[in-house]
C-alpha cells in the first residue's frame, strides 16, 4: 500500500486525517506524511500493521470507537468500507 493508496482508503472511509489517525492509533501529522509523495523528507511508510487495520476497515471492520455523523435530521450515517 502507497502513500494514493491510504488516502484513497481514507476518503473512501469518509474518515478525516484526524478520524483516520484515531482509527490508526497514531496522530494526525504522522497520517498526513503517510499520504505524501515519498520524494518529500517527511514522507513516511506505513508500518505492517498500520496496513493490515487499514486494509480491515475497507472490509468492513467497524470498532466500537469508529467516528459517525449524525444528520440534520437526527439520522446517523456510518461509512460503509468498501474494496
Amino acid at each position: 500500500m502507497d502513500y494514493k493508496d491510504i488516502k484513497l482508503a481514507r476518503q473512501a472511509l469518509g474518515l478525516s486525517l484526524s478520524e483516520f489517525a484515531e482509527m490508526l492509533d497514531t496522530d494526525p501529522t504522522t497520517t498526513r506524511r503517510l499520504e505524501m509523495a515519498p520524494h518529500n523528507s517527511t514522507a513516511r511508510q506505513p508500518a505492517p500493521r498500520m496496513v493490515r487495520l487499514i486494509q480491515a476497515y475497507l472490509d468492513g471492520y467497524r470498532p466500537t470507537d469508529w467516528p459517525i455523523d449524525i444528520e440534520e435530521d437526527g439520522f446517523v450515517t456510518v461509512y460503509p468500507g468498501v474494496r
